[in-house]
C-alpha cells in the first residue's frame, strides 16, 4: 500500500472509530477487515 493510501486509510478508520460505526477488537479470533468502495464510488 502506498504511503498516501495508508494515511487516508488511517484517517478513515479513526473517523469510523470516533463515530462509533466500528470498534477495536481484542478477540484472539479477530479477522482483518477489507474496506471496499461501493459501485457508485462512495
Amino acid at each position: 500500500m502506498a504511503p498516501a493510501e495508508l494515511i487516508e486509510l488511517k484517517i478513515q478508520i479513526e473517523d469510523l472509530l470516533s463515530k462509533g460505526f466500528i470498534r477495536s477488537s481484542v478477540s484472539p479470533w479477530g479477522a482483518p477487515v477489507l474496506l471496499v468502495k461501493k459501485k457508485d464510488g462512495k
